[in-house]
């Protein structure tokens, strides 16, 4: 078995055997499921929730779902990883809206990257309302547009890993991330200008 925390796909053998044992109702396997996927899941929740607060409560359903539909995974519809990471949006997004009802319309999409360490607190300012303005042209995407780009930056998996996971052919993939990204593109060139 791969260490606890190691990227999604460098231990996809382990991923499967460590699910075939949550299957089979071992806990203890369920704890190395969490150990290796709830940064990454933590880091999808915030980024959909906005909340620290919301966002463990999310990791926590996340992983009490899991464990009540572990005989639902089917290893041919997709990665573990995969799973795991849709699972934790989902339940995000369920959250989000039972907190907050325009929470729909914005969940899982923020920045699509993190931005660097602030030299002054001006900076810093100006930084968070850029995150902000980012987040909400990411929330005017559709929702296809959304999930591939929630996927690809916060859980931080490939576009074949993608396409398996959501039974698309990897070519809608890359087609929803790119016109998404153009998208996004156009939108933040109109907001500079």
């Amino acid at each position: 078995m791969s260490a606890p925390n190691s990227p999604a796909g460098s231990g996809a053998g382990d991923d499967n055997e460590i699910m075939a044992a949550v299957k089979a109702g071992s806990v203890d396997a369920l704890g190395v499921l969490y150990e290796r996927y709830c940064d990454r899941a933590y880091r999808i929740a915030r980024a959909v929730c906005r909340d620290d607060g919301r966002a463990q409560e999310a990791v926590q359903e996340t992983f009490i779902s899991i464990w009540m539909t572990r005989g639902s995974y089917a290893q041919q519809r997709g990665k573990v990883a995969a799973w795991v990471l849709t699972v934790a949006r989902n339940r995000a997004i369920d959250i989000a809206r039972r907190n907050d009802p325009h929470a729909a319309h914005r969940a899982s999409d923020q920045a699509l990257h993190t931005l660097p360490a602030p030299d002054s607190v001006a900076d810093l300012v100006g930084k968070q309302a850029q995150a902000r303005d980012l987040h909400d042209l990411l929330a005017q995407l559709p929702d296809a547009q959304q999930e591939v780009i929630t996927l690809a930056f916060y859980g931080e998996l490939t576009h074949t890993e993608i396409a398996e996971h959501l039974q698309l052919p990897a070519g809608t993939v890359k087609g929803r991330m790119r016109l998404g990204l153009q998208r996004l593109r156009g939108d933040i060139e109109r907001v500079a200008s």
